[in-house]
């Protein structure tokens, strides 16, 4: 009766044990955000940009293609082929290079030396892909974000 009673219990360890899920890979929809506006003497920006993995592994950005609206007529579009990888559930950034419209330049520069936050929403497409395999894109729509003037740092919004 001890020898059944061992066996079955092995057996039943052996079934949950197989049954049991390694857990698998989870893709989440990635995000970007502006981290830091920079304008230098000539009006040019220097835009970093951060992408975010929720993914459960390793995820590529290819592309990016997105408009940043900091009012209803200020609209600056961002758009790079970054071609960096994130690893899992962590987040970089990337350097964009831009010469924004008079309008914007202005916008920038009026928050800057008023020293007033700036809100601003991102929409558009990131280009992501899991590991080695085939891109898609995720549609983007962030609300609420906002840059403020770094102190000590001028022309610095972060």
């Amino acid at each position: 009766m001890t020898l059944v009673r061992t066996l079955l219990i092995i057996l039943l360890s052996a079934l949950v044990g197989a049954c049991a899920s390694t857990g698998g890979a989870r893709i989440s929809e990635p995000d970007a955000r502006i981290q830091q506006i920079q304008v230098d003497a000539n009006g040019r920006w220097n835009v970093t940009v951060r992408l975010q993995n929720y993914s459960s592994i390793e995820m590529r950005f290819d592309r990016i293609a997105l408009m940043a609206r900091f009012d209803d007529s200020t609209v600056v579009p961002l758009n790079a082929a970054p071609a960096m990888t994130v690893p899992a559930e962590s987040a970089d950034v990337f350097n964009l290079q831009i010469t924004p419209d008079a309008q914007a330049k202005l916008f920038i520069a009026d928050a800057l030396a008023s020293g007033r936050s700036l809100p601003y929403t991102l929409g558009g497409k990131v280009s992501a892909a899991p590991g080695t395999g085939g891109a898609r894109d995720y549609i983007l729509d962030s609300k609420h974000n906002q840059l403020s003037p770094v102190p000590g740092l001028p022309g610095t919004l972060r």
